[in-house]
């Protein structure tokens, strides 16, 4: 298992995860070149320890058939707490596989084979929309309060009228922070899908699976807070408070 560290002070701290070997050292390989702390693991057991050993991993590259646990249950799981960014990266690269990973919680779906150049571009996008909420508490980062939820744009948490922390994956707290800052307005898919840009596949159809999945969180199952206009978009309902 690879313990280099960062070249690069601040590049990213990166977790490979896949049972191919030639893939893993390529993976490793090039993104230490481009200043990226690296760890690898051959599954979901050795990537778990790897992530209570180093609970500073930003991003994991995670492939979908694997021995033991596979892919797309680990995307579950990490999603489900909160854990680091997730870039699905497998040999199933059908539309239908790409919106599975996506609903999952998975922040990009990059198919096999793809170039080391475009996964480091979905790297380095993560990363920053990871970061940029942490820069600073501006009036701009002000917590959105609607309906008695809670977003806070620095935490990335989303708290329920009854004091539950709900998690968000990085596309959910994209699409609802989106919302939040037009709410009442109807957005277009395409509005939304370039809202969304640098997310991965931010097409009309995986812009529907995260308003799923939003709707989710939020317990919207009567489509109350966000509303379909056929053939315009969605709106975003409740008056949103900033502060």
């Amino acid at each position: 298992m690879d313990t280099q560290r960062l070249s690069t002070p601040g590049a990213g701290s990166v977790l490979v995860v896949d049972d191919d070997p030639r893939i893993r050292d390529l993976l490793s390989d090039f993104l230490k070149t481009h200043g990226f702390h690296v760890r690898t693991a051959v599954g979901a057991a050795a990537m778990d320890r790897v992530l209570a050993e180093e609970p500073g991993i930003e991003v994991v590259i995670l492939d979908v058939m694997m021995p033991g646990e596979d892919g797309l249950s680990v995307c579950r799981r990490l999603a489900d707490r909160n854990g680091p960014a997730i870039i699905m990266h497998s040999a199933m690269g059908e539309e239908t596989d790409r919106v599975v990973g996506l609903e999952l919680g998975a922040d990009a779906y990059l198919a096999k084979p793809c170039s080391p150049r475009e996964l480091l571009a979905q790297v380095r996008a993560v990363l920053r929309r990871q970061r940029e909420p942490a820069l600073s508490r501006s009036p701009s980062h002000a917590p959105y309060t609607f309906e008695g939820w809670r977003l806070d744009p620095i935490s990335r948490s989303l708290t329920a009228p009854d004091q539950v922390v709900i998690p968000l994956a990085n596309r959910e707290f994209m699409l609802l922070k989106t919302f939040l800052d037009q709410p009442q307005v109807v957005l277009s898919r395409e509005q939304l899908a370039e809202a969304m840009q640098g997310t991965g596949d931010a097409d009309g159809r995986s812009i529907d699976v995260q308003i799923s999945r939003v709707r989710r969180k939020l317990g919207d199952g009567s489509e109350s807070l966000i509303r379909t206009f056929r053939k315009a978009g969605y709106m975003f309902m409740p008056k949103v408070v900033r502060g």
